[in-house]
């Protein structure tokens, strides 16, 4: 209590001095940030003005200053829309199976990898499995048309071999969901592994080796060394994915959804596009944007609530 009372009787002046000098001291450091932190107000903080956007009728003629304020109008809108529930519900369930799936299908193939001792061998299988990654979604969608396409992909002429009726897998709605889930799973597994195996590096080797002594089975050192050992990356890897849980993937859902699946699949960011660009309903669109963002901060700060209290560590 002392030395905070002793801190705040420091004259202004004194603080001042203080941090000029250490700015002084750490110049160097300073100027290697100074781009990072350009960047970031540039690109970042300043767009932050188009949020007045959310709040105003928007016209492009108009321009921002001189579009009408209405208020809250664009939320209520979106609210009251008789679209709202389904593509609402649609990204939080395609949303909830991503993170379900896709965020634990890297951590199992880590785990995996890390109890492989052919290092050749290893090195093949993060090369496949981490190369899908950097293809687009474009060609994803084509490999998946060759693949799955009611006439002559190379599934359905499998399936009218053995005399079974062909599928439109990439036009049924009951098929929609899955298909993003696995081919989301197939495109990110080996990238997202690479974080994982870099933690499973850090642990020290003489834990096992002691387990080892101890009589201790695999999954007893799995349970008591290895999940401890990365739950740290675990969870902030957790919270930065419930930070993006109403973004469903604009990119993937867009070259996979069509009339006959759109049902099933239709996010909100598919959506805003349609109100936003091809309609022109900008603010509507800027006020979901603005919506996301609040859900998504608010689960954040959740998750980090959560993960300081089970976990005692600060992020």
């Amino acid at each position: 209590m002392q030395t905070k009372l002793a801190a705040d009787a420091i004259p202004l002046s004194k603080k001042r001095k203080s941090w000029i000098r250490t700015i002084q001291k750490y110049k160097v450091m300073y100027a290697l940030l100074l781009p990072a932190l350009i960047y970031f107000a540039v690109f970042k903080y300043i767009p932050m003005a188009g949020i007045m956007i959310a709040f105003k009728n928007y016209n492009l003629a108009l321009g921002l200053w001189d579009s009408p304020w209405v208020g809250l109008k664009n939320f209520t809108d979106f609210m009251n829309g008789v679209y709202f529930w389904d593509i609402m519900g649609n990204t939080i369930i395609i949303s909830l199976y991503k993170l379900l799936f896709g965020f634990s299908a890297p951590i199992v193939l880590a785990l995996l990898l890390n109890e492989v001792y052919s290092q050749g061998f290893k090195k093949i299988v993060q090369t496949i499995t981490y190369l899908p990654h950097f293809l687009s979604w474009v060609i994803v969608y084509g490999i998946l048309v060759a693949l799955l396409a009611p006439g002559d992909g190379l599934f359905n002429m499998i399936l009218k071999e053995i005399g079974v009726e062909p599928i439109s897998f990439l036009t049924e709605p009951a098929w929609g969901r899955l298909l993003i889930i696995l081919s989301e799973i197939w495109k990110d597994i080996g990238w997202g592994a690479i974080l994982y195996l870099a933690a499973l590096a850090g642990i020290d080797p003489s834990l096992y080796e002691a387990a080892r002594m101890d009589g201790a089975s695999k999954w007893r050192q799995l349970w008591h060394i290895t999940l401890p050992g990365i739950r740290g990356v675990i969870i902030l890897m957790l919270i930065l994915k419930l930070s993006h849980i109403l973004d469903a993937g604009f990119d993937q859902i867009f070259m996979f959804a069509n009339s006959f699946n759109q049902e099933k699949i239709d996010i909100i960011d598919t959506w805003v596009y349609r109100e936003g660009l091809e309609r022109l309903k900008i603010g509507l669109a800027t006020a979901v944007g603005l919506f996301k963002a609040v859900i998504g901060f608010i689960l954040v700060l959740a998750a980090n609530k959560l993960a300081k209290k089970f976990d005692g560590q600060i992020w």
